[in-house]
C-alpha cells in the first residue's frame, strides 16, 4: 500500500489504516476517501513467496567485486588464462599491502563503491597500430559524374486521377477542372526538386480534392494517394471513392413571422431532395441576406447554419436561424462630418420619401448619387433604428403591416472641389481637337459649379464660362448659364461667334437611366460668318443676330446609356428661332433621331440609326451658314469629310494643271453650302469578345436645299472599326471610305473617339 500513498501526494496530518489494518496516510481535512480493498491477502502473499533463510551467513556478507567475481568464475571453469591479475591499485591496508578485493571498505571509509567498466580481454586492442605508409588507399570511382552544385536537380512527374468521372458527370461543376486550376501538383510545370516535394504536393492536393467533393455533396468520399514509378517516370496518382451523394432531407428556416408570409420561402431557392452543394447553400443564404433589407427588414441577421448528416441514409437536415428584426420604414435624414452640403440637399438626391417601406436598393442608390457629385473623399449611408412607430406601412406587394422608423445617417467627408480636366481627339475631317477645363464644383453650395473651358484645334478654337447647378431642386435636373466665344473654320464657312444661353434639363445618367428626358431653354447668338454665295459666285461675309428657344424630348428603352445592346431611343429637337436684325424673321429648326439595338447572339449586336431634319420658314440665303444642316463625318456618314455632303459650290482649283501628267489635283475645289433638310441612316454589326470588339458598318445620307428630306441621291460609306471596352464606355477607332467617290470627296476617313457611333 506504500505505492498508493506515494500517488496521493497530500500533506497528511495523521496516519490512518486501510482495510487490512496497515498504516495509510490520512486524507486532507474535509476529504473522505473510499476504502481500498487489498489486491492480495498477506496469507496468499506469504504462501507464494518462499521465506528467506535468516540463518545463512551470506545474507549479511558484503557483495563481492566484479573483478573477484570474474576470477572465481574463471577458476571454477579451469581457465587460468582468463583469470585476471589481482590489482594492486585501490584501497591499501595499514601495512601498505593491497586490501582484499572483496573488502568494500575504501581508503575514505565509504562503504559504497563506484563500479567501473569491466576489463577488456581482446588482445588485438592492445597490439600496436601499423604505420600509415602501409595502408593501400584506392580512390573511389563514381558510376556517373556528380551533378554540379549550381545545377538544380528536377523531377518531372505526371498526374493521374482515378474514379472521379462518374461523380463529375452528376454535377454542373467541372470538379476536375476546378482541381486542375488549384492543384499544387501543377505548379512549376509539374516539376519538383525531389520526391519529398512531390509527396508533399500530393498530400496537399488529396485534401483539396476531398474538399471539392465535399463541396458538391460527396461527404463520405475518400481520396487515397500513391506515387507510381516505371520506365516512363513518376506519376502522382489520386484514387477517388466518391460514395453516395448527400441530399437535403428537410430544410428548416427558424424565424418569426414576416410580411409577406412567403418572403423567406420565396427568396430561398434550396429545395428538399436536391444535392447539398456548398455554393448553392452559400448563395441562398446570401440571397436571403439581400432580400430581407430590400423588403423592409434592414436589421435582419442570418445565423449559423446547421446541417445534420445521416451517413446511413445519405441525407442532411438543414436548419438556418434567421432574426429578421423589426419591419421598418424610411424616417428622417441626418448628416454628420465634414459637410459638402446639408441634409435637405441629401433628401433631394434620395429617391424615397419618409414613411415608405425601407428598401436597401434605394439606400445604395443614394450613396452612389452622393459619390457621383464628386464632392467627397468618403461618404457612407446607413440605417439606424429611430425607436418610433411608423404605424401601418404598405409594401410594394400591397401588404399592409405595422413598422418602425429608421433614420438614414449620412456621414460626409468633403473632398477637394476643384477639378482640372482635359481631352483630345482626331479625325481626318476635323483634324486635331484638344480641350481643357477648370471647374469648382461647389463654389455656390449646394452643387453650384463655376467652370472655364478652352478649345484648341485645327478647325475650332474658343473659350467659355458657365455656371451649372446640378440636382437643382430635383434629382438629375440641371440649371445652366453659359457664355462662349468661338472661331470655326470649316470648308462650309468660317465664323466668329458669341453665344449666351440659359437651359434647364432633366436627363439620364449612367447611374439612373431614365425612360423620359427633356430640356428647354433660350439663347442669343451673334456671329460673323463667311461662306460661298452661289448667287454672287463668291465668298461673302455677313453678320447675324439670332434669338431663339430650344426644346428637346427623349424616350429611351435601352439597357445601357453608353453601350446599348437592346431597346431603342427616340429624340426630338425643336428650335424656334428668328433674326433680330431689323424686323423679326421667325423660322423653325427641327430634327428627329432614332436608334435601335438587337442582340442577335451573346456576342453579336445589330444596331441601326435614322435621322431626319427640316428647317421651315426661311430661305437658305437668309439663314446663317452655321444654322444650316450638314452631313458627313464621324457622327453622321463616315467615309465622307466633315460637312461634305449636300449642295456644294464649285471654284476653279489654282493648283490644277492639265498639261502636267503627274498633277493629280482636281480641276475644281468644292465647298459645301448646307441645306434646309437632311436624312441619314446607319447599320452596324457589332461583335465583342472580352474587352475587345470589331464593327462592320454602312452609313448613308444626304442634305437638300428643300425644306423637307427628298430621300434622293443617297450617298453611302462603308467601313470597319475596332473597339476596346472600358468601364466608362468603349474606345472607338473607325476607318471608312465612300462608295462611288466623286470629284472633291475624301478617299477615306479615320475616326478616333470614346463611345459607340450611336
Amino acid at each position: 500500500m506504500a505505492a498508493m500513498g506515494s500517488l496521493l501526494a497530500f500533506s497528511m496530518p495523521a496516519a490512518a489504516q486501510d482495510a487490512t489494518g496497515d498504516d495509510f496516510p490520512a486524507p486532507p481535512p474535509g476529504i473522505t476517501l473510499p476504502v481500498v480493498e487489498p489486491v492480495i491477502s498477506d496469507e496468499e502473499f506469504d504462501s507464494t513467496v518462499p521465506a528467506l533463510d535468516s540463518d545463512d551467513p551470506a545474507m549479511d556478507a558484503p557483495l563481492e567485486s566484479i573483478e573477484a567475481f570474474e576470477r572465481r568464475i574463471a577458476a571454477e571453469q579451469g581457465d587460468e588464462a582468463q583469470i585476471p591479475p589481482q590489482t594492486t591499485e585501490g584501497p591499501q591496508t595499514t601495512e601498505g599491502q593491497a586490501a582484499p578485493l572483496d573488502d568494500p571498505a575504501l581508503a575514505d571509509g565509504d562503504t559504497v563503491e563506484e563500479i567501473g567498466d569491466a576489463p577488456v580481454r581482446d588482445s588485438e586492442l592492445a597490439a600496436p597500430l601499423p604505420p600509415l605508409e602501409t595502408f593501400d588507399i584506392e580512390p573511389v570511382e563514381l558510376a556517373e559524374e556528380a551533378p554540379s552544385a549550381d545545377e538544380p536537380v528536377e523531377i518531372t512527374y505526371g498526374i493521374q486521377i482515378n474514379g472521379l468521372e462518374d461523380a463529375d458527370s452528376e454535377t454542373d461543376t467541372d470538379m476536375e477542372g476546378m482541381f486542375n486550376g488549384l492543384a499544387s501538383l501543377r505548379e512549376d510545370g509539374r516539376k519538383a526538386a525531389n520526391m519529398a516535394q512531390v509527396s508533399a504536393r500530393l498530400t496537399e492536393d488529396s485534401a483539396l480534392l476531398q474538399q471539392i467533393l465535399n463541396s458538391e455533396g460527396w461527404y463520405s468520399a475518400e481520396v487515397t494517394t500513391r506515387l507510381d514509378r516505371d520506365d516512363a517516370g513518376v506519376t502522382a496518382v489520386l484514387d477517388v471513392a466518391a460514395g453516395q451523394r448527400f441530399n437535403f432531407s428537410d430544410i428548416v428556416i427558424d424565424a418569426p413571422p414576416v410580411v409577406p408570409e412567403t418572403l423567406l420561402a420565396d427568396n430561398f431557392p434550396l429545395q428538399t431532395g436536391e444535392p447539398i452543394v456548398a455554393a448553392r447553400v452559400q448563395g441562398a443564404e446570401a440571397g436571403l441576406a439581400v432580400a430581407l433589407p430590400q423588403n423592409g427588414y434592414p436589421f435582419a441577421n442570418i445565423g449559423q447554419r446547421d446541417i445534420l448528416l445521416d451517413q446511413y441514409e445519405g441525407t442532411g437536415l438543414y436548419t438556418l436561424p434567421v432574426d429578421p428584426g423589426p419591419r421598418t420604414a424610411f424616417g428622417g435624414i441626418e448628416t454628420t462630418g465634414n459637410l459638402a452640403f446639408d441634409a435637405d440637399h441629401v433628401a433631394t438626391l434620395a429617391r424615397f420619401e419618409q414613411g415608405e417601406l425601407y428598401n436597401s436598393d434605394d439606400v445604395d442608390d443614394l450613396r452612389k448619387a452622393l459619390v457621383a457629385t464628386g464632392l467627397f473623399n468618403t461618404v457612407s449611408v446607413t440605417a439606424q433604428p429611430a425607436g418610433e412607430d411608423a404605424g401601418t406601412v404598405e409594401g410594394p406587394d400591397g401588404n399592409v403591416a405595422p413598422a418602425q422608423y429608421a433614420t438614414i445617417l449620412v456621414e460626409q467627408d468633403a473632398g477637394p472641389a476643384r477639378t482640372i480636366a482635359g481631352g483630345a481627339g482626331y479625325g481626318t475631317d476635323q483634324g486635331i481637337r484638344v480641350q481643357g477645363s477648370w471647374t469648382h464644383r461647389n463654389m455656390f453650395p449646394p452643387e453650384g459649379a463655376l467652370s472655364f473651358n478652352a478649345i484648341l484645334g485645327t478647325s475650332e478654337q474658343g473659350v467659355g464660362a458657365s455656371f451649372r447647378r446640378s440636382n437643382a431642386g430635383q434629382r438629375d435636373r440641371t440649371f445652366a448659364l453659359t457664355a462662349d466665344l468661338n472661331h470655326s473654320d470649316y470648308d462650309a464657312f468660317e465664323a466668329f461667334t458669341g453665344r449666351l444661353g440659359i437651359n434647364w434639363s432633366y436627363g439620364s445618367t449612367p447611374l439612373w437611366q431614365k425612360r423620359l428626358s427633356y430640356a428647354y431653354g433660350a439663347q442669343i447668338i451673334g456671329t460673323v460668318e463667311e461662306s460661298w454665295d452661289p448667287d454672287l459666285g463668291e465668298r461673302v461675309q455677313r453678320t447675324y443676330f439670332i434669338g431663339g428657344l430650344t426644346g428637346q424630348l427623349g424616350l429611351d428603352t435601352t439597357n445601357d446609356l453608353l453601350d446599348a445592346t437592346r431597346g431603342f431611343r427616340l429624340t426630338t429637337l425643336i428650335e424656334p428661332e428668328g433674326s433680330l436684325q431689323g424686323s423679326f424673321t421667325p423660322y423653325v429648326r427641327a430634327r428627329i433621331d432614332g436608334s435601335a439595338y438587337f442582340p442577335a447572339t451573346d456576342s453579336i449586336v445589330l444596331a441601326g440609326r435614322i435621322a431626319l431634319g427640316s428647317i421651315q420658314g426661311i430661305a437658305r440665303g437668309d439663314l446663317a451658314p452655321s444654322r444650316r444642316f450638314y452631313s458627313g463625318g464621324g457622327g453622321s456618314v463616315r467615309g465622307f469629310g466633315y460637312q461634305q455632303l449636300g449642295p456644294r459650290s464649285q471654284e476653279p482649283n489654282p493648283d490644277y494643271d492639265p498639261t502636267d501628267p503627274d498633277n493629280d489635283e482636281d480641276e475644281f475645289d468644292y465647298y459645301p453650302i448646307g441645306g434646309r433638310s437632311m436624312n441619314e441612316a446607319s447599320a452596324e454589326v457589332r461583335y465583342r469578345w472580352g474587352n475587345f470588339g470589331v464593327v462592320g458598318f454602312v452609313d448613308a445620307g444626304q442634305v437638300y436645299e428643300e425644306t423637307m428630306p427628298q430621300f434622293s441621291d443617297i450617298r453611302y460609306g462603308v467601313g470597319i472599326g475596332g473597339r476596346y471596352y472600358t468601364n466608362f464606355g468603349p474606345m472607338r477607332l473607325d476607318v471608312a471610305m465612300p462608295l462611288n467617290r466623286r470629284e472633291g470627296e475624301s478617299r477615306f476617313g479615320l475616326y478616333l473617339s470614346i463611345g459607340q457611333a450611336f
